[in-house]
Order: C-alpha cells, then sequence, then structure tokens
C-alpha cells in the first residue's frame, strides 16, 4: 500500500513538473491600470484608463512567465471631460500619434510558486523605458462564476514623467508618477471547432 501511494505521489510530481505554461487572457472589465502624481503639492490624484488588453503566460513550475498588456491611452479617465482631452494632448499623451501605452516582460521573478516582480519595457508617447513591477499582490484559483482557472494580480513601479517626454509643469505637478496595474486574467479557452 506504501509503494502504490509513493508511486501516485511520485506520478503526480513528474506530471507537475512537465506542466507546460498556461495562458490567460486579460479581462477587461476587471483590469484598472491607474497612475497617481503629487498636484502643486495640495493632495495626490489617481487616474484610470478604461481600456486594457493582453496576455500572461505563466509557468509556475518552471518559475516562468512573460507579459504583454496594451493600454488604450484614449480611455484615459479622471472624472472630468475636460481634463481627458488635456491629457490626451500633445503635452501628454498624445493620443493622436500615440494611441497606446504597453508593459512587455518575459522575466518574472518568483519567490516558490509565486511571482514577486517584473522586468519590461514600457512604452508611452513612442518612449521606451526598461522598468520593474513590484506584484504585492497575486492569486490563481477557479474563478467561482466562469468555472475556468483565472489569476488576478496588483503590480506597480514608479516613473519619472519627464522621462517619457511629458515634462508639464514640473516640478509643480510632480515628475515621480506611481503606475499601478491592478489585473484580472481568465485562463485561455481552446477555439471552437
Amino acid at each position: 500500500m506504501k509503494r502504490l501511494a509513493l508511486f501516485t505521489a511520485v506520478a503526480a510530481f513528474s506530471a507537475a513538473a512537465q506542466a507546460a505554461p498556461v495562458t490567460y487572457v486579460i479581462d477587461n472589465s476587471h483590469t484598472y491600470p491607474h497612475f497617481s502624481y503629487n498636484h502643486l503639492g495640495f493632495s495626490n490624484q489617481t487616474h484610470k484608463f478604461d481600456k486594457t488588453s493582453g496576455k500572461v503566460v505563466l509557468d509556475r513550475v518552471g518559475k516562468a512567465g512573460s507579459v504583454a498588456v496594451v493600454i488604450d491611452a484614449t480611455s484615459v479617465n479622471t472624472g472630468h471631460a475636460l481634463f481627458n482631452e488635456h491629457l490626451q494632448s500633445a503635452d501628454f499623451f498624445d493620443t493622436a500619434r500615440h494611441p497606446t501605452i504597453t508593459f512587455t516582460s518575459s522575466k518574472m521573478a518568483f519567490r516558490g510558486y509565486q511571482p514577486v516582480s517584473l522586468v519590461g519595457d514600457l512604452t508611452i508617447k513612442g518612449v521606451t523605458r526598461p522598468v520593474t513591477l513590484t506584484l504585492t499582490h497575486f492569486k490563481c484559483q477557479p474563478h467561482p462564476m466562469l468555472k475556468v482557472e483565472a489569476c488576478g494580480a496588483n503590480a506597480s513601479t514608479q516613473v519619472k514623467r519627464s522621462e517619457f517626454n511629458m515634462g508639464k509643469n514640473v516640478p509643480f505637478v510632480s515628475d515621480e508618477v506611481t503606475l499601478t496595474l491592478a489585473i484580472e486574467a481568465v485562463k485561455e479557452q481552446p477555439a471552437a471547432q
């Protein structure tokens, strides 16, 4: 009986060790990239983007993964239409020429089987810079409503907007901006035949 239990455990471990990477598709309805900055020393302001797409590939056994996130910069949402237009102007996101913001990473650091950071390239307004996103939360489990595996994460980094040709009003409005990705992604399903 002990041999059977040992064989079962070894077989299960072997199957897990050979597990293939899993692809998750970003759920736009539960993904909110947002950014925070200090406004004139009065307060810290936070605004978001309403449209995000992309994929996460995760191999927890192999401790590897990749991320490709595309944020629609025209979906910036400050709560005020006039300010949304202002942020889309050439002084800031310049969405007429650069309608998307992207983050791509193929370097995922793990602690145990949990990813803890992503090193990759952030592109804003046509300028690409290396950044490290620190994961402050990560969880995968079966989605209770969709009945498929899903993962969620919160990751953040700080950048200087002047490094992306968006330095208008510095230092009155802070150059340092905290970017946060609050992401939920659902396991990609095979295409229907």
